[in-house]
């Protein structure tokens, strides 16, 4: 077989994988209309569209509506635009500056006191908080009512 007739099919050949792989596609949630930030996302505002398999592996985009249901939006989602990993957040339950609530269990005793959140959170982050009264500062994490439970 020739040089060139050998070069030819390589090249078709690699030609043909590339539209193999570019027709596999993808389902990714995106946005049914325009969500502003701070608006919390449900499953109603989300739809299914197909995308090239490669814009999950390219971008930092959620694959999955469970992601994504829930969460807030931190910046503006376009109608049929993959959702990029960093434009949503957990919904913020306790916020830098703003007084909270901290309990503490162990063995049927419960003590509930007023704290000053140093940081932002929401359900399930540990957040660090400060006693009013004493100034002692303290990790807990955030519960779903907004409150934060430290445990020994």
């Amino acid at each position: 077989m020739s040089f060139w007739i050998r070069s030819l099919l390589v090249i078709l050949f690699t030609a043909g994988s590339g539209l193999a792989v570019q027709a596999a596609s993808i389902e990714l949630p995106v946005p049914r209309q325009t969500i502003h930030p701070g608006s919390e996302i449900a499953h109603k505002d989300l739809i299914e569209r197909k995308f090239p398999s490669r814009t999950a592996q390219q971008f930092a985009v959620h694959t999955n509506r469970g992601q994504v249901a829930g969460m807030v939006a931190r910046r503006t989602l376009l109608p049929g635009q993959p959702i990029p990993v960093n434009a949503i957040e957990k919904q913020v339950l306790v916020r830098r500056g703003e007084p909270a609530r901290l309990v503490f269990q162990e063995q049927g005793l419960t003590i509930v006191m007023q704290v000053e959140a140093l940081q932002n959170g929401g359900a399930g982050n540990f957040v660090r908080v400060r006693n009013i009264d004493s100034g002692l500062i303290v990790s807990g994490r955030v519960q779903q009512d907004g409150s934060i439970r430290v445990e020994n």
